[in-house]
Protein backbone atom coordinates (compact mmCIF):
# COMPACT_ATOMS: atom_id res chain seq x y z
CA UNK A 1 0.00 0.00 0.00
CA UNK A 2 2.30 2.81 1.19
CA UNK A 3 5.38 3.02 -0.99
CA UNK A 4 8.30 1.65 1.00
CA UNK A 5 11.87 2.16 -0.21
CA UNK A 6 11.85 -0.91 -2.48
CA UNK A 7 8.65 0.33 -4.13
CA UNK A 8 9.83 3.81 -5.08
CA UNK A 9 10.48 4.31 -8.79
CA UNK A 10 14.06 5.55 -8.51
CA UNK A 11 15.00 4.73 -12.11
CA UNK A 12 12.20 6.80 -13.64
CA UNK A 13 12.85 9.67 -11.24
CA UNK A 14 16.57 9.58 -12.03
CA UNK A 15 15.91 9.74 -15.76
CA UNK A 16 13.65 12.76 -15.31
CA UNK A 17 16.24 14.53 -13.16
CA UNK A 18 19.05 13.86 -15.64
CA UNK A 19 16.89 15.39 -18.35
CA UNK A 20 16.29 18.42 -16.11
CA UNK A 21 20.04 18.80 -15.56
CA UNK A 22 20.47 19.13 -19.30
CA UNK A 23 17.88 21.90 -19.38
CA UNK A 24 19.09 23.82 -16.30
CA UNK A 25 21.08 27.04 -16.59
CA UNK A 26 22.87 26.45 -13.29
CA UNK A 27 22.94 24.07 -10.30
CA UNK A 28 19.62 22.24 -10.00
CA UNK A 29 17.08 21.94 -7.24
CA UNK A 30 13.74 20.49 -8.27
CA UNK A 31 10.68 18.51 -7.27
CA UNK A 32 9.59 15.42 -9.18
CA UNK A 33 6.08 14.06 -8.67
CA UNK A 34 5.31 10.52 -9.83
CA UNK A 35 1.65 10.80 -10.81
CA UNK A 36 1.36 7.14 -11.72
CA UNK A 37 2.51 6.14 -8.24
CA UNK A 38 0.02 8.64 -6.81
CA UNK A 39 -2.79 7.21 -8.92
CA UNK A 40 -2.08 3.64 -7.85
CA UNK A 41 -1.76 4.55 -4.18
CA UNK A 42 -4.96 6.63 -4.02
CA UNK A 43 -6.94 4.05 -6.01
CA UNK A 44 -5.83 1.30 -3.63
CA UNK A 45 -6.74 3.41 -0.59
CA UNK A 46 -10.24 4.04 -1.84
CA UNK A 47 -10.80 0.48 -3.05
CA UNK A 48 -9.95 -0.86 0.40
CA UNK A 49 -12.60 1.24 2.17
CA UNK A 50 -15.82 -0.56 3.07
CA UNK A 51 -19.23 0.89 2.27
CA UNK A 52 -20.16 3.87 4.41
CA UNK A 53 -16.63 5.35 4.50
CA UNK A 54 -15.43 8.17 2.24
CA UNK A 55 -11.97 9.49 1.37
CA UNK A 56 -11.49 13.24 0.89
CA UNK A 57 -8.08 14.71 0.02
CA UNK A 58 -6.79 17.60 2.16
CA UNK A 59 -5.26 19.83 -0.48
CA UNK A 60 -3.12 21.73 2.04
CA UNK A 61 -0.68 18.82 1.75
CA UNK A 62 -0.04 19.50 -1.93
CA UNK A 63 -2.33 21.55 -4.15
CA UNK A 64 -0.36 21.40 -7.42
CA UNK A 65 -2.86 21.14 -10.27
CA UNK A 66 -1.56 17.85 -11.77
CA UNK A 67 -1.78 16.29 -8.31
CA UNK A 68 -5.39 17.42 -7.90
CA UNK A 69 -6.28 16.32 -11.43
CA UNK A 70 -4.91 12.87 -10.65
CA UNK A 71 -6.81 12.62 -7.37
CA UNK A 72 -10.16 14.14 -8.36
CA UNK A 73 -11.61 10.94 -9.89
CA UNK A 74 -10.11 8.73 -7.19
CA UNK A 75 -11.43 10.43 -4.06
CA UNK A 76 -14.87 11.48 -2.85
CA UNK A 77 -13.87 15.16 -2.81
CA UNK A 78 -11.41 17.75 -1.56
CA UNK A 79 -10.96 19.40 1.83
CA UNK A 80 -9.88 23.06 1.85
CA UNK A 81 -8.83 25.31 4.72
CA UNK A 82 -8.88 28.82 3.26
CA UNK A 83 -10.71 31.00 0.80
CA UNK A 84 -7.70 30.83 -1.48
CA UNK A 85 -7.79 27.03 -1.53
CA UNK A 86 -11.55 27.08 -2.10
CA UNK A 87 -11.21 29.42 -5.08
CA UNK A 88 -8.31 27.36 -6.48
CA UNK A 89 -10.42 24.20 -6.39
CA UNK A 90 -13.73 25.66 -7.56
CA UNK A 91 -12.12 27.47 -10.53
CA UNK A 92 -10.80 24.13 -11.78
CA UNK A 93 -13.18 21.49 -10.41
CA UNK A 94 -16.68 22.88 -10.56
CA UNK A 95 -18.43 19.67 -9.55
CA UNK A 96 -16.06 18.04 -7.05
CA UNK A 97 -17.55 17.95 -3.53
CA UNK A 98 -15.65 20.33 -1.25
CA UNK A 99 -15.58 20.60 2.54
CA UNK A 100 -14.19 23.70 4.28
CA UNK A 101 -12.28 23.22 7.54
CA UNK A 102 -9.89 25.21 9.66
CA UNK A 103 -9.79 27.95 12.30
CA UNK A 104 -9.98 31.70 11.80
CA UNK A 105 -12.35 31.86 8.84
CA UNK A 106 -13.20 35.42 7.86
CA UNK A 107 -16.69 36.65 7.02
CA UNK A 108 -15.61 36.85 3.39
CA UNK A 109 -14.50 33.21 3.43
CA UNK A 110 -17.74 32.05 5.06
CA UNK A 111 -19.75 33.96 2.46
CA UNK A 112 -17.58 32.50 -0.30
CA UNK A 113 -18.27 29.01 1.00
CA UNK A 114 -22.02 29.62 0.86
CA UNK A 115 -21.83 31.06 -2.62
CA UNK A 116 -19.62 28.28 -3.99
CA UNK A 117 -21.83 25.50 -2.66
CA UNK A 118 -19.50 23.67 -0.29
CA UNK A 119 -20.78 20.34 0.91
CA UNK A 120 -20.13 21.20 4.56
CA UNK A 121 -18.49 23.88 6.68
CA UNK A 122 -16.61 22.66 9.74
CA UNK A 123 -17.29 25.29 12.39
CA UNK A 124 -14.71 25.95 15.09
CA UNK A 125 -16.49 28.17 17.63
CA UNK A 126 -19.82 29.60 18.80
CA UNK A 127 -18.85 32.99 17.38
CA UNK A 128 -18.13 31.44 13.99
CA UNK A 129 -21.57 29.83 14.12
CA UNK A 130 -23.19 33.20 14.83
CA UNK A 131 -21.35 34.89 11.97
CA UNK A 132 -22.26 32.08 9.58
CA UNK A 133 -25.94 32.26 10.59
CA UNK A 134 -25.96 36.02 9.97
CA UNK A 135 -24.51 35.50 6.48
CA UNK A 136 -26.86 32.61 5.68
CA UNK A 137 -29.95 34.61 6.73
CA UNK A 138 -28.94 37.45 4.43
CA UNK A 139 -28.79 35.00 1.53
CA UNK A 140 -31.90 33.03 2.41
CA UNK A 141 -30.05 29.73 2.63
CA UNK A 142 -29.37 27.06 5.23
CA UNK A 143 -25.65 26.55 5.83
CA UNK A 144 -24.58 22.87 6.04
CA UNK A 145 -22.39 22.52 9.14
CA UNK A 146 -20.30 20.08 11.12
CA UNK A 147 -19.25 21.15 14.61
CA UNK A 148 -15.58 20.50 15.24
CA UNK A 149 -15.33 19.32 18.83
CA UNK A 150 -12.20 19.30 20.97
CA UNK A 151 -12.87 16.09 22.85
CA UNK A 152 -10.92 14.56 25.74
CA UNK A 153 -10.89 10.77 25.54
CA UNK A 154 -9.52 8.34 28.09
CA UNK A 155 -6.76 5.96 27.07
CA UNK A 156 -5.79 7.71 23.83
CA UNK A 157 -2.12 7.25 23.03
CA UNK A 158 -0.48 10.55 22.11
CA UNK A 159 1.35 11.15 18.83
CA UNK A 160 4.01 13.75 18.05
CA UNK A 161 1.33 16.30 17.09
CA UNK A 162 -1.78 16.63 19.25
CA UNK A 163 -4.58 19.07 18.37
CA UNK A 164 -7.26 18.05 20.83
CA UNK A 165 -7.98 16.62 24.25
CA UNK A 166 -6.00 19.52 25.75
CA UNK A 167 -5.91 23.33 25.49
CA UNK A 168 -5.59 24.13 21.77
CA UNK A 169 -7.15 26.73 19.46
CA UNK A 170 -8.92 24.01 17.46
CA UNK A 171 -12.61 23.22 17.72
CA UNK A 172 -15.31 23.76 20.32
CA UNK A 173 -14.44 22.44 23.78
CA UNK A 174 -16.76 19.55 24.57
CA UNK A 175 -18.16 21.26 27.67
CA UNK A 176 -19.40 24.11 25.43
CA UNK A 177 -21.27 21.78 23.09
CA UNK A 178 -24.63 21.77 24.96
CA UNK A 179 -24.88 25.56 24.69
CA UNK A 180 -24.04 25.45 20.98
CA UNK A 181 -26.67 22.79 20.33
CA UNK A 182 -29.25 24.76 22.28
CA UNK A 183 -28.46 27.83 20.20
CA UNK A 184 -28.73 25.83 16.96
CA UNK A 185 -32.25 24.69 17.86
CA UNK A 186 -33.42 28.27 17.43
CA UNK A 187 -31.50 28.95 14.19
CA UNK A 188 -32.83 27.02 11.18
CA UNK A 189 -30.43 28.90 8.92
CA UNK A 190 -27.80 26.44 10.18
CA UNK A 191 -28.29 22.80 9.17
CA UNK A 192 -26.32 20.56 11.50
CA UNK A 193 -25.08 17.55 9.51
CA UNK A 194 -22.70 16.03 12.05
CA UNK A 195 -19.47 16.38 13.97
CA UNK A 196 -15.83 16.77 13.06
CA UNK A 197 -12.96 15.37 15.15
CA UNK A 198 -9.25 15.81 14.53
CA UNK A 199 -7.43 15.26 17.80
CA UNK A 200 -4.02 14.27 16.44
CA UNK A 201 -1.74 13.93 13.43
CA UNK A 202 1.25 11.70 12.57
CA UNK A 203 -0.52 8.50 13.62
CA UNK A 204 1.55 5.47 12.54
CA UNK A 205 -0.32 2.74 14.45
CA UNK A 206 -3.34 1.34 12.58
CA UNK A 207 -4.75 -0.43 15.64
CA UNK A 208 -4.52 2.72 17.77
CA UNK A 209 -6.27 4.72 15.05
CA UNK A 210 -9.10 2.21 14.91
CA UNK A 211 -9.55 2.53 18.67
CA UNK A 212 -9.68 6.33 18.30
CA UNK A 213 -12.37 6.09 15.61
CA UNK A 214 -14.39 3.71 17.77
CA UNK A 215 -14.26 6.27 20.59
CA UNK A 216 -15.42 9.03 18.21
CA UNK A 217 -18.37 6.95 17.02
CA UNK A 218 -19.36 5.96 20.53
CA UNK A 219 -19.42 9.62 21.55
CA UNK A 220 -21.56 10.60 18.56
CA UNK A 221 -24.04 7.82 19.38
CA UNK A 222 -24.38 9.18 22.92
CA UNK A 223 -24.89 12.75 21.70
CA UNK A 224 -27.50 11.68 19.15
CA UNK A 225 -29.58 10.13 21.92
CA UNK A 226 -28.95 12.80 24.55
CA UNK A 227 -29.70 15.78 22.27
CA UNK A 228 -32.15 14.06 19.88
CA UNK A 229 -30.03 14.68 16.81
CA UNK A 230 -31.96 12.57 14.32
CA UNK A 231 -31.02 14.66 11.28
CA UNK A 232 -27.26 13.96 11.35
CA UNK A 233 -25.92 12.23 8.24
CA UNK A 234 -22.16 11.97 8.67
CA UNK A 235 -19.16 12.35 10.92
CA UNK A 236 -15.74 13.56 9.79
CA UNK A 237 -12.83 11.88 11.59
CA UNK A 238 -10.14 14.06 10.07
CA UNK A 239 -6.92 12.73 8.63
CA UNK A 240 -4.07 12.37 11.05
CA UNK A 241 -2.39 9.36 9.43
CA UNK A 242 1.36 9.86 9.35
CA UNK A 243 4.32 9.00 7.18
CA UNK A 244 7.28 7.32 8.83
CA UNK A 245 10.27 9.34 7.63
CA UNK A 246 12.62 7.91 10.27
CA UNK A 247 11.90 4.25 9.52
CA UNK A 248 10.53 4.16 5.96
CA UNK A 249 10.09 0.39 6.06
CA UNK A 250 7.52 0.75 8.86
CA UNK A 251 4.59 2.70 7.41
CA UNK A 252 0.98 2.95 8.56
CA UNK A 253 -0.75 -0.27 7.47
CA UNK A 254 -3.75 0.92 5.44
CA UNK A 255 -4.97 -2.58 4.42
CA UNK A 256 -5.10 -3.64 8.09
CA UNK A 257 -6.79 -0.37 8.97
CA UNK A 258 -9.38 -0.70 6.19
CA UNK A 259 -10.13 -4.27 7.25
CA UNK A 260 -10.68 -3.02 10.80
CA UNK A 261 -13.19 -0.50 9.51
CA UNK A 262 -15.45 -3.37 8.48
CA UNK A 263 -15.76 -4.32 12.14
CA UNK A 264 -16.45 -0.69 13.04
CA UNK A 265 -19.15 -0.28 10.43
CA UNK A 266 -21.91 -1.48 12.73
CA UNK A 267 -21.00 1.35 15.10
CA UNK A 268 -21.62 4.03 12.47
CA UNK A 269 -25.29 4.13 13.47
CA UNK A 270 -26.18 4.77 9.82
CA UNK A 271 -23.80 7.73 9.47
CA UNK A 272 -21.27 8.11 6.68
CA UNK A 273 -17.71 8.38 8.03
CA UNK A 274 -15.41 10.74 6.16
CA UNK A 275 -11.64 10.88 6.19
CA UNK A 276 -9.76 14.00 5.06
CA UNK A 277 -6.27 12.62 4.51
CA UNK A 278 -3.45 14.67 3.03
CA UNK A 279 0.05 13.52 3.96
CA UNK A 280 -0.66 9.81 3.65
CA UNK A 281 -2.20 10.30 0.21
CA UNK A 282 0.45 12.37 -1.56
CA UNK A 283 3.75 12.14 0.37
CA UNK A 284 4.88 8.97 -1.36
CA UNK A 285 4.69 10.39 -4.88
CA UNK A 286 7.14 13.27 -4.38
CA UNK A 287 10.93 13.65 -4.53
CA UNK A 288 13.07 16.68 -3.80
CA UNK A 289 16.45 16.89 -5.53
CA UNK A 290 19.33 19.26 -4.79
CA UNK A 291 22.70 19.45 -6.52
CA UNK A 292 25.83 19.44 -4.39
CA UNK A 293 27.71 22.76 -4.41
CA UNK A 294 30.44 22.03 -1.86
CA UNK A 295 31.74 19.44 0.59
CA UNK A 296 33.65 20.54 3.67
CA UNK A 297 34.78 19.51 7.13
CA UNK A 298 34.64 21.49 10.38
CA UNK A 299 35.47 20.40 13.94
CA UNK A 300 35.09 16.75 13.10
CA UNK A 301 31.86 17.09 11.11
CA UNK A 302 31.35 16.68 7.37
CA UNK A 303 29.00 18.99 5.53
CA UNK A 304 27.45 18.64 2.10
CA UNK A 305 26.21 22.04 0.91
CA UNK A 306 23.60 21.79 -1.82
CA UNK A 307 21.43 23.97 -4.02
CA UNK A 308 18.14 24.79 -2.27
CA UNK A 309 17.45 24.03 1.37
CA UNK A 310 14.66 24.20 3.93
CA UNK A 311 13.14 27.25 2.19
CA UNK A 312 12.17 24.77 -0.53
CA UNK A 313 11.87 21.53 1.46
CA UNK A 314 10.86 22.30 5.03
CA UNK A 315 9.65 18.80 5.91
CA UNK A 316 12.77 17.65 7.82
CA UNK A 317 12.89 20.77 9.97
CA UNK A 318 9.11 20.81 10.53
CA UNK A 319 9.09 17.13 11.55
CA UNK A 320 12.38 17.23 13.45
CA UNK A 321 14.00 14.31 11.65
CA UNK A 322 16.96 13.52 9.42
CA UNK A 323 15.38 12.87 6.03
CA UNK A 324 16.45 9.80 4.03
CA UNK A 325 18.09 10.43 0.66
CA UNK A 326 20.05 8.81 -2.14
CA UNK A 327 23.04 10.10 -4.08
CA UNK A 328 22.41 10.23 -7.82
CA UNK A 329 25.87 10.37 -9.46
CA UNK A 330 26.43 13.03 -12.10
CA UNK A 331 29.57 12.38 -14.11
CA UNK A 332 29.94 15.74 -15.83
CA UNK A 333 32.68 17.88 -14.24
CA UNK A 334 33.38 21.07 -16.21
CA UNK A 335 36.24 22.52 -14.09
CA UNK A 336 40.03 22.11 -14.47
CA UNK A 337 40.66 21.40 -10.75
CA UNK A 338 40.10 18.10 -8.91
CA UNK A 339 36.52 17.33 -8.00
CA UNK A 340 35.89 17.56 -4.22
CA UNK A 341 34.35 14.44 -2.72
CA UNK A 342 33.78 12.41 0.42
CA UNK A 343 33.97 8.61 0.66
CA UNK A 344 32.62 6.28 3.34
CA UNK A 345 31.66 9.23 5.49
CA UNK A 346 28.86 10.44 7.70
CA UNK A 347 27.54 13.77 6.50
CA UNK A 348 25.20 16.62 7.36
CA UNK A 349 23.24 17.87 4.37
CA UNK A 350 22.61 21.61 4.44
CA UNK A 351 21.24 24.20 2.07
CA UNK A 352 22.07 27.75 1.05
CA UNK A 353 20.41 29.68 3.87
CA UNK A 354 22.25 31.90 6.33
CA UNK A 355 21.12 29.91 9.36
CA UNK A 356 22.45 26.78 11.10
CA UNK A 357 18.88 25.47 11.09
CA UNK A 358 19.00 24.87 7.33
CA UNK A 359 19.63 21.13 7.77
CA UNK A 360 17.90 18.38 5.80
CA UNK A 361 19.83 15.31 6.98
CA UNK A 362 22.17 14.75 9.93
CA UNK A 363 24.99 12.25 10.45
CA UNK A 364 23.84 10.28 7.42
CA UNK A 365 26.13 7.60 5.94
CA UNK A 366 27.25 7.95 2.32
CA UNK A 367 29.52 5.69 0.30
CA UNK A 368 30.54 8.53 -2.00
CA UNK A 369 29.32 12.04 -2.71
CA UNK A 370 30.92 14.62 -5.00
CA UNK A 371 30.34 18.23 -5.88
CA UNK A 372 27.91 18.16 -8.80
CA UNK A 373 26.08 14.98 -7.74
CA UNK A 374 22.35 15.12 -6.96
CA UNK A 375 20.88 14.28 -3.58
CA UNK A 376 17.34 12.92 -3.97
CA UNK A 377 14.93 12.92 -0.99
CA UNK A 378 11.83 10.69 -1.31
CA UNK A 379 8.52 11.10 0.55
CA UNK A 380 8.42 14.76 -0.49
CA UNK A 381 4.95 14.91 -1.98
CA UNK A 382 3.18 16.42 1.05
CA UNK A 383 3.85 19.37 3.35
CA UNK A 384 7.15 19.93 1.58
CA UNK A 385 7.16 22.73 -1.01
CA UNK A 386 3.74 23.87 0.19
CA UNK A 387 4.80 24.65 3.77
CA UNK A 388 8.21 26.13 2.91
CA UNK A 389 9.20 29.80 3.26
CA UNK A 390 9.82 30.13 -0.46
CA UNK A 391 11.13 33.67 -0.70
CA UNK A 392 13.59 33.79 2.18
CA UNK A 393 16.83 35.12 0.60
CA UNK A 394 15.01 35.33 -2.76
CA UNK A 395 16.56 32.19 -4.18
CA UNK A 396 14.84 30.98 -7.38
CA UNK A 397 11.93 28.59 -6.98
CA UNK A 398 12.59 24.97 -7.95
CA UNK A 399 10.86 23.60 -11.05
CA UNK A 400 7.99 21.20 -10.41
CA UNK A 401 8.47 18.18 -12.67
CA UNK A 402 6.09 15.28 -13.31
CA UNK A 403 6.13 11.65 -14.30
CA UNK A 404 2.74 11.24 -15.99
CA UNK A 405 0.05 8.82 -14.92
CA UNK A 406 -0.71 5.99 -17.27
CA UNK A 407 -3.73 6.46 -19.53
CA UNK A 408 -6.91 4.82 -18.23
Amino acid sequence: MALKPDGLRWEQVGERLRAALGEADGPLSAYVYDLEALRRHAAAMRAALPAGFELFYAIKANSELPVLETLAPLTHGFEVSSGGELAWVRDRFADVPVIFSGPGKTDAELAQALELDVDALHVESRHELERLAWLARARGVAAPVLLRVNLALDGVAATTLMMGGRPTPFGIAADQLPACLGWLAAHPEIRLRGFHFHLMSHQLDAAAHLRLLAAYLAQVRRWRVEYRLEALDHVNVGGGIGVNYREPERQFDWPVFAAGLEALSAQRDGLVVRFECGRYVSAFCGYYAMQVLDVKAAFGGNFVVARGGTHQFRTPYAQGHSHPFRVLPVEDWPHPWPRPELREARVNVVGQLCTPKDVLASDAPVARVRVGDLLVFPYAGAYAWHISHHDFLRHPHPPQLYLPAEAR
